[in-house]
């Protein structure tokens, strides 16, 4: 094997490919933004989905936390969702190590900040990749380099996973966790396997999943080809498996919290599996391909002719070529199936892309292309029938839509570079002026073709997903808006219904109504959109509600009014300041009276009195009409030529304020007499539209509406609400006076003192999300109460202080998992410790004069 050495003497291998693999990564990790004039390189934003809705603003807020910025702890995150659970969104999408270096950047960098976790993850997924390769067996250590560049920027990496930077914890916990295999292979290392495992699991326990898979995939097939006694196989599969359950157990505390988390998470939409034509399949293994709903299996065409190459290489034993032949054909066909696609995503078809796990089959196509080199070169008829096979892989993607002109150009400069090299390699060896040149095409093949990849999917992207400016002025002034309104905890400041992103709150700052996450609990979606809310992602990603009943009962004295943002292309442009309403509001624990009230119905508006505890609106009877005046049926607007423009018509009283909620309604609606334009997003499953306030009503109680639709839509029977202010105003002094005195939030523990007297229930404006306990005085604490999805507490005679706290669930199970597995390990050591102190030493075959002299 080829050994690079150093003045200092020999250099490690594994080493010199980790280096090479981490910076070759890096250098065309940044050429596809350069190439792509994307962030940070260039004007166009990388904060497509969910990178901009999710991502940058909870590194943002984890940001916060260990600066001692954040509203809130581990267990709840008060800035969204009116309180949220915090440690399964961390154990979601924080946990990796890699996400604490966001604290080493400024806090108005935080896009730059995700990005550099985001090319670190990818890099040390090729460094990991190139140390596993030399493990498996002895070869080039450029090789090995080239190899893990070609898997840390594989389709999968930089067309999915590049904007969702928590996938990339899999990335690199694949090849780690396969070393882990052959560490139980070898019966040695059980501790470093064990705390592996627990990191990948910890970091990201979804594709860990899947991962940890993939790594049992291998291990199978090294027992399989090895062919040990059956004695020491079992003692070798006993291993691994004490191994993963153990690292698995580790991670527990927070594995528990993000399964229950997701037990309790809105359920969204239900999707059915359907795989994808052969065309499309044979179209992403080519480089400059992209789809969204496709397998992302591109690994470079120097791997994949390789990898293809690998049956027909005589020089590797047939059981080699057969086994990862077979090993990597059987992955790549369990993509297409339904049984195996759910196995692949641990029973639950996702609701974006179906083929997340496409990051192993890549991982498999390069390791399998590692042993096609590393015994080495293949001749001139394994190239041969690889190039055939490359051909007949081409001919089947030209009839796919995911391949454009471009693509043509990227294989015929990658492939020439990777036949080229291959060729000089076989001829001349490891070593002269020729191998250099081979070793020069290859990684420049390697290098441009991977460049150009993620460039196209860059570009791609921004067209087929919805995209968010990186930090500016616009944030920089909500920012300070809400630093000079807010006063949390004695009330709540919302950074407002003009959205920037999907998590303002964690953003810019505040206490809002919203929220996204993949863990947005039931009881919240459910209960705003009771009370007229709207949300995108199916329910996922719930909005902020401009409503005053609802700032009332969820003590928002402060509200952040910004214009609309002029990067969202679908939004009107409008300008203007950033201005903060103040409003008089009760405190977050109110209490209510004893009487059990009806559950929530069909109004909005009667709900909201629900929690109000008054009646404040007039819905009035109301009629739509099209163009020409005429009634329109079942209130279906947008459809056909006379609906351009049409109008509802109703009665309110005089100076009432007039609320429209028409969720299923997509375009603007105005007020006649006004200037105020309330926009509405609907679009069936996607969005539903938020209730918004339109005005005051005119002294003649006349009211009428004018609709702009944008696509067909509906308006229901009781959607105009009227709102008596004074009613409103009253209400609102009630609650005061009689809801708690003072209140303190310290992480996940509200503490109330209420004036002496009170009777009833205790109410917590929070979302009553499973975990809450409340004790009233010096009682023991019980599950919290629910009213109308909010936190409840009976109040004993004479009671005067409640305190509620919060705790995860799963936590407590998770803990004892992981103290179990801790306990078994540290067992396990402390055993083979002492076994090893017992055994005898080694015969030597020294003599004396020996031992003196190796002494001196």
């Amino acid at each position: 094997m080829e050994r690079p050495t150093s003045p200092g003497g020999p250099r490690s291998p594994a080493r010199a490919a980790a280096l090479l693999a981490t910076a070759v990564t890096i250098t065309a990790f940044c050429a596809a933004d350069v190439l792509a004039r994307s962030y940070p390189f260039g004007p166009r934003t990388r904060s497509v989905n969910d990178l901009g809705n999710q991502f940058v603003p909870f590194h943002a807020h984890l940001w916060d936390l260990l600066h001692g910025r954040a509203d809130g702890g581990l267990l709840v995150n008060w800035q969204s969702g009116y309180g949220s659970s915090f440690l399964p969104d961390l154990g979601t999408y924080l946990a990796s190590p890699f996400a604490l270096l966001v604290g080493l950047f400024p806090r108005d960098e935080i896009d730059l900040a995700v990005y550099v976790v985001t090319a670190l993850k990818t890099a040390s997924a090729a460094a990991a990749m190139a140390c596993l390769l030399l493990a498996l067996r002895p070869g080039r250590w450029w090789a090995a380099a080239l190899l893990g560049c070609s898997y840390a920027l594989c389709g999968w990496s930089v067309a999915d996973a590049s904007y969702n930077p928590m996938w990339l914890d899999g990335l690199v916990a694949l090849p780690l966790l396969c070393l882990v295999g052959e560490w139980a292979l070898a019966g040695r290392r059980r501790v470093p396997g064990v705390l592996i495992v627990a990191l990948a699991w910890t970091a990201n326990f979804y594709t860990a999943y899947m991962a940890t898979l993939g790594a049992g995939l291998v291990l199978l097939l090294r027992l399989a080809l090895a062919r040990p006694p059956l004695r020491q196989a079992l003692a070798t599969a006993g291993r691994a498996c004490l191994t993963a359950a153990l690292g698995v157990g580790l991670a527990a505390p927070l594995v528990t919290v993000v399964y229950f988390g997701t037990r309790h998470a809105y359920p969204g939409r239900v999707r059915q599996f359907a795989p994808v034509p052969s065309e499309d399949v044979a179209a992403r293994l080519l480089p400059a391909t992209y789809g969204f709903g496709s397998p992302a299996l591109y690994v470079g065409v120097t791997a994949l002719l390789l990898a293809l190459a690998l049956p027909f290489h005589r020089g590797v034993p047939g059981r080699v070529r057969a086994g990862w032949t077979v090993l990597v054909l059987a992955v790549v066909l369990s993509l297409q199936w339904a049984p195996t696609h759910l196995v692949w995503h641990a029973f639950a078809t996702p609701q974006g892309s179906p083929y997340r796990q496409a990051f192993v089959v890549c991982g498999l196509l390069v390791i399998a292309a590692w042993h096609a080199i590393a015994y080495g070169p293949p001749d001139r008829r394994a190239l041969g029938a690889a190039t055939v096979l490359l051909a007949l892989i081409t001919a089947a993607a030209s009839r796919s839509e995911l391949v454009r002109p471009y693509t043509w150009a990227v294989l015929a400069l990658a492939l020439a570079g990777a036949l080229a090299g291959l060729a000089l390699l076989g001829r001349t060896g490891r070593r002269g002026p020729l191998a250099g040149l081979a070793v020069a095409l290859l990684l420049g093949a390697q290098f441009g073709e991977s460049a150009a990849t993620s460039a196209v999917a860059i570009r791609l992207r921004l067209g087929h997903l919805d995209d968010y400016e990186p930090w500016g002025q616009r944030q920089e002034r909500q920012t300070a808006a809400i630093a000079g309104a807010d006063d949390w905890p004695r009330y709540r400041t919302d950074p407002g219904r003009e959205q920037t992103v999907g998590n303002d709150p964690m953003l810019v700052g505040g206490e809002g109504a919203q929220y996204y996450s993949s863990l947005t609990s039931d009881v919240l979606s459910r209960t705003l959109t009771a009370l007229g809310g709207g949300w995108t992602s199916r329910g996922r990603s719930v909005q902020s509600l401009d409503n005053a009943v609802t700032d009332v009962v969820f003590s928002v004295g402060a509200r952040v009014h910004s214009p609309p943002d002029p990067h969202q292309k679908y939004l009107a442009p409008g300008g203007g300041p950033v201005t903060v309403t103040r409003r008089d509001v009760p405190p977050l624990v109110t209490v209510r009276p004893t009487t059990r009230t009806a559950p929530f119905g069909s109004s909005p508006y009667r709900n909201q009195e629900l929690l109000l505890g008054s009646r404040v609106y007039t819905v009035p009877r109301l009629a739509v009409h099209d163009d020409d005046g005429r009634p329109v049926p079942a209130g279906r607007v947008g459809v056909g030529d006379a609906m351009a423009a049409p109008t509802i018509t109703a009665t309110c009283p005089a100076g009432t304020r007039v609320h429209l909620w028409a969720p299923h309604f997509s375009g603007t609606a105005r007020l006649t007499g006004t200037t105020t334009l309330a926009r509405f997003r609907f679009e069936y499953p996607r969005n539903r539209a938020a209730m918004e306030p339109l005005g005051p009503a005119p002294a003649s109680g006349r009211v009428r509406v004018e609709l702009t639709p944008d696509r067909p839509g509906s308006v229901p029977a009781g959607a105009v609400g009227c709102l008596d202010t004074g009613r409103l105003h009253t209400a609102a002094a009630r609650l005061k006076a009689t809801g708690a005195t003072r209140v303190s939030v310290s992480d996940g523990t509200v503490r109330a003192r209420l004036p002496a007297g009170s009777k009833g229930i205790a109410v917590l404006a929070a979302p009553r999300i499973a975990g809450w306990r409340c004790a009233t005085g010096d009682g023991p604490a019980r599950p919290a109460g629910d009213y109308h999805g909010l936190v409840a507490a009976p109040l004993d005679a004479g009671s005067t202080e409640v305190t509620c706290s919060f705790h995860p669930p799963g936590l407590r199970l998770g803990g004892a998992v992981g103290a179990a597995s801790f306990g078994v390990l540290t067992l396990l050591t402390v055993l083979a410790a002492v076994r090893r102190r017992r055994a005898p030493a080694p015969p030597t075959t020294t003599t004396p004069r020996e031992r003196v002299t190796a002494a001196s």
